[in-house]
């Protein structure tokens, strides 16, 4: 949603880049560009301009004109500002001193309460607690059968005393949910209520009702942040005819601008509690301002991506795994890879994974074309083996390949392929985990071979091409070399020359051949 705001702002960064002082003319022309940026991603006005203004008032500061690096500075201050817009700190659901704590989830119909609410019910299990669904949306037809669906896979109870498609009274059904909560040991209720395609006074008044009648602990305003600007007037209504707590973004793996999550919290003074960014029940978490603020400035979130993997893998098989990295290449066999593998899909899109590293705004071209079905291929190319074959692959021979092959659906090559990789890989993850880095790099500490030197007789330099006693000459041999070298248009070692730039210089194909096509 924020690739093309991410864009905008890297190559306004990359101007700054190298001046070792800006002039206030270089931070107007700054300012002007990030406020274009933020009015085409669909940023409030007014929210456009407080920020801008915060931007120039520090920038022409001393905190810009005495750093060290003052292109770092302004971005140092662009981050801090947008963790401000989007709300400053994370805040944490109020659970009630006496339970049950009580949700109510409001807003338009088709921002994707119902759904939410069974993505907030397995958060909230995954938390140690005990939720309860609670179908309030009586008049959308099947909303009551939809709400008990997405409890039923998320695996948390649900209150639909009402068939709903227009029968039954949502307030009184509310009001019972609470004692049936309390009677049933359930310690959170979560309130779905009913939207409309608009704001009307209906609506409102069946919102404030179910409100009064349950009380809430949290009132969570849900809003699809495709939605654009209207995002923040549908806010402003709610927030002045129900109020909310808290602000739900929901929708946040579209491609359409993310203007309304960098606009609602400033406006609303409501701060952003949850996002889902996906239609999985697990595609759901907590929003924190200066998680998003970094990736939206391609600075990645490895925090969230740390969090991740703590949730997916356990203490021991890590520690396990070490111990047979740390004791040889040949105690990794494929079935720790094909385990490992596994582990890493369960923390999602791979894509989504790479774009929490840094620097992966880069490519992001790349990592969006990945074909998330190569892992599935590989894991029936390798359950298609033996356990022999598994535990040793040196075994595989022609023979055995076309029989894999034939077992996994796929080209003898794709097998082949598959074998050399994992070879390779299990000897750079050894090396790795005996505390030798990276292999192929001798001479340098920390980086593999950079310990005694090798025995034996070595090399003998070969002889250059003699330069000429004559000083006159030789100025002109050099004055020819440096020609030579200019027209190639190549630089020492082969790097690119004063007339090649990095978005001429291409890469080995060997390189090339391992990233995905465009």
């Amino acid at each position: 949603m924020f690739d093309t705001l991410s864009d905008r702002l890297a190559a306004t960064f990359k101007n700054l880049r190298g001046k070792g002082r800006l002039s206030e003319a270089d931070i107007d022309a700054t300012a002007r560009e990030i406020r274009i940026a933020l009015l085409e991603a669909d940023v409030a006005l007014p929210v456009v301009r407080a920020f801008i203004k915060q931007i120039k008032d520090r920038a022409l500061g001393a905190e810009v004109s005495k750093a060290l690096n003052p292109a770092q500075q302004v971005i140092k201050i662009v981050n801090e500002e947008l963790i401000g817009i989007l709300g400053g700190e994370s805040r944490q659901v109020r659970f009630a001193k006496q339970p049950p704590t009580v949700i109510m989830l409001a807003g338009l119909q088709g921002a994707g309460k119902t759904t939410l609410a069974g993505k907030l019910g397995k958060w909230l299990k995954g938390k140690g607690h005990a939720p309860l669904l609670v179908a309030c949306d009586l008049r959308r037809p099947n909303a009551v059968g939809q709400l008990s669906v997405v409890a039923e896979r998320a695996g948390v109870g649900v209150y639909a005393p009402e068939p709903g498609n227009g029968v039954g009274d949502p307030v009184e059904v509310a009001r019972d949910s609470i004692e049936y909560a309390r009677t049933k040991q359930f310690d959170v209720v979560v309130v779905d209520t009913a939207g409309r395609l608009g704001i009307d006074e209906e609506m409102m008044r069946q919102a404030a009702d179910i409100r009064d009648a349950v009380r809430p602990d949290e009132t969570l305003f849900v809003v699809d942040a495709m939605i654009g600007q209207d995002a923040v007037h549908t806010a402003e209504a709610f927030r002045d005819g129900v109020g909310f707590d808290g602000v739900v973004l929901s929708k946040l793996d579209g491609d359409a601008r993310g203007g309304a999550a960098l606009s609602i919290a400033h406006v609303t003074g409501r701060q952003i509690m949850f996002a889902s960014n996906g239609e999985k029940l697990d595609d759901f978490d907590a929003f924190h301002p200066d998680r998003m603020a970094s990736r939206i400035l391609g600075m990645g979130d490895v925090l969230s991506l740390i969090e991740k993997a703590e949730q997916t893998f356990s203490q021991q098989e890590a520690e396990k795994m070490a111990a047979k990295l740390a004791k040889g290449p040949k105690e990794f066999t494929l079935d720790d890879f094909l385990s490992q593998m596994e582990q890493v899909r369960k923390m999602g899109s791979i894509s989504k994974l790479l774009g929490m590293m840094p620097g992966m705004g880069q490519i992001k071209d790349q990592i969006n074309n990945l074909d998330e079905r190569d892992v599935d291929r590989t894991a029936a190319i390798i359950k298609s083996m033996t356990p022999g074959e598994r535990h040793d692959p040196t075994i595989i021979n022609g023979s055995r390949r076309a029989r894999i092959a034939r077992g996994s659906g796929v080209d003898v090559s794709a097998v082949k392929n598959l074998v050399e990789r994992f070879f390779e890989a299990r000897k750079m993850m050894s090396r790795m985990a005996q505390g030798g880095g990276m292999p192929g790099m001798p001479g340098m500490p920390g980086m593999g071979g950079g310990g005694a030197k090798k025995k034996g007789k070595q090399q003998k330099k070969g002889k250059g091409k003699r330069q000429s006693g004559n000083p006159m000459k030789r100025r002109e041999e050099e004055q020819a070399a440096a020609a030579r070298r200019s027209e190639s248009g190549g630089g020492a070692f082969g790097l690119p020359g004063a007339g090649q730039g990095p978005e001429d210089f291409e890469l080995p194909k060997e390189f090339r051949d391992l990233l995905p096509p465009k």
